[in-house]
């Protein structure tokens, strides 16, 4: 299934993209794409709806962000080999966490806010792991179990003060808009390997970032059971796993974000996001 959610900015209703792209109101079955309406059983009974009986709605509906009420952002750092090099730092041995807040989630279609004060405003297309199940001291081999989908993240991140302020990564991470998610969520069951998704994002329609989940560091499976060890994963919590190479910081020299510009990413069989900047 594609969830997703669609209104106003704090006024979405849960919907789901029907198989002949046509947008379908899920109000009467969940009360939001969040929390227990993750959990598998609620997944099961809205996978057997009859979907050409759902309500429909408008095509032209702003979409928001593919899952509500979220309660954490868990992103991992430098988990592709190449991008550490591109931004001069060592290969991890274990997987670098760090966690943006709630706030900055937006739609995946919403203006991407340039702070005041930025300097080196940074895009990084990345897989975005939903949890379905609550994880706490998950084995590797059973992680996946705790997986209701997957989504595009942009995790985008003002390099200045992420690198050059201080204390850690957070300050560059979590300004308002610095996290679109979605389209969808795709549910687990029609994602055959989360390790084998192509990804992409653009700047202006020049192509920057080209790569593949097969080139994590650590899996998906890896992060969920590692990432249980430190903090309990809830229903609707997601992980941002990382970004291939291709980053702003990483061009020569390199090449930052400006408000007015149009970033397009997307990743295999999850949708496309699209974002113009502008000043906060």
């Amino acid at each position: 299934m594609k969830l997703l959610r669609v209104g106003r900015p704090g006024q979405e209703k849960p919907a789901l993209l029907d198989r002949d792209g046509k947008l379908r109101d899920l109000s009467a079955h969940v009360q939001d794409i969040a929390g227990a309406a993750l959990l598998p059983d609620s997944l099961d009974r809205l996978r057997r709806l009859d979907t050409a009986t759902l309500p429909e709605l408008p095509a032209a509906s702003r979409v928001g962000a593919c899952v509500g009420a979220v309660g954490k952002i868990v992103c991992v750092g430098l988990n592709y080999s190449d991008h550490a090099a591109e931004s001069g730092m060592a290969v991890p041995t274990e997987p670098v966490l760090f966690l943006k807040p709630s706030s900055s989630i937006c739609g995946p279609f919403d203006d991407v806010e340039i702070p005041r004060g930025a300097e080196k405003t940074d895009w990084e297309v990345e897989l975005g792991v939903v949890i379905g199940k609550a994880a706490k001291y998950v084995p590797e081999e059973s992680a996946l179990e705790h997986v209701a989908g997957y989504c595009i993240v942009n995790d985008v991140s003002e390099r200045a003060f992420q690198l050059e302020r201080g204390g850690t990564w957070d300050k560059g991470k979590g300004h308002d808009s610095f996290a679109p998610t979605g389209p969808w969520l795709v549910t687990a069951d029609e994602v055959e390997d989360p390790q084998a998704l192509s990804m992409w994002l653009e700047v202006d329609g020049r192509r920057f970032q080209d790569g593949s989940t097969r080139t994590m560091i650590f899996g998906v499976a890896h992060l969920v059971s590692y990432i249980s060890r430190f903090m309990s994963l809830q229903p609707g919590d997601i992980i941002s796993t990382g970004t291939p190479p291709g980053v702003g910081l990483g061009q020569k020299p390199p090449l930052y974000l400006r408000a007015g510009q149009t970033m397009r990413l997307g990743i295999q069989g999850l949708g496309e996001q699209r974002q113009r900047t502008v000043a906060a």
